[in-house]
């Protein structure tokens, strides 16, 4: 039993510590990963429950030239981010709301303090989010999309799939940040992948190695105790 215990508690240390050190990395080194290392993330993460077994993701790697392709033809729109249209499903409120504005303006004031961005910056600040459609710099960069006609369940179940890869990609050193502000670049991306009319694309998300000199990873957000979302009853 003791040794059983001890088994237990090194496999929770091990699966914690993968879960503890994920986050969104905003800068990455162009070290490549190669194709088995990311074949066997997505295989460990399609294990993600689904309902029925429907298993609703759908996934495009792209490296190289292909990846410059979907920075290009979103960076060369002329549709900045705060116009861009959200035309397939609406990922945020309409209004925000605490505590939720509160914990939104802290992730931006925290990022951007850590680039030295001041509030007024504007400039700066949409560069940085610009940023997103490079890939952060990411030698691999995924888009993912679901079909049009599956429902709300089937977008819970494509949550957990994603939270797998992010998770199987630290494992095995690697770090990730989803992305979804390519969503609303739906018309830019379809073409360059041969995405179908009938997929909606949720995210990207970029996959490498950390660069570790760049001050945006030094950036950490903070989580709410269980205390202000937990409810225990017997």
């Amino acid at each position: 039993m003791l040794e059983k215990n001890i088994r237990i508690a090194s496999d929770a240390e091990i699966v914690d510590e993968a879960i503890m050190s994920r986050r969104s990395v905003r800068a990455f080194l162009p070290d490549m990963v190669d194709d088995d290392t990311i074949r066997a993330i997505l295989a460990v993460a399609a294990r993600a429950p689904s309902g029925t077994n429907m298993q609703p993701w759908r996934a495009y790697v792209t490296k190289g030239e292909v990846k410059q392709r979907i920075s290009d033809a979103i960076l060369n729109s002329g549709i900045r981010a705060e116009k861009a249209e959200w035309d397939e499903y609406r990922y945020y409120p309409d209004q925000f709301f605490e505590p939720y504005l509160t914990r939104r303006r802290a992730n931006g004031f925290g990022l951007y303090g850590a680039l030295g961005i001041g509030r007024r910056e504007v400039d700066r600040m949409r560069a940085q989010h610009d940023r997103n459609f490079v890939f952060f710099d990411a030698p691999v960069g995924m888009i993912f999309t679901i079909d049009r006609r599956l429902n709300q369940g089937s977008w819970i179940d494509y949550g957990m799939f994603l939270q797998n890869i992010m998770v199987a990609a630290r494992g095995r050193g690697l770090h990730t940040c989803p992305q979804a502000a390519f969503a609303p670049y739906h018309r830019q991306i379809r073409p360059v992948l041969g995405i179908p009319d009938e997929e909606i694309v949720v995210c990207g998300m970029a996959l490498g190695y950390e660069d570790t000199a760049k001050p945006e990873n030094d950036f950490r957000t903070d989580r709410a105790p269980l205390e202000d979302w937990v409810t225990f009853t017997e």
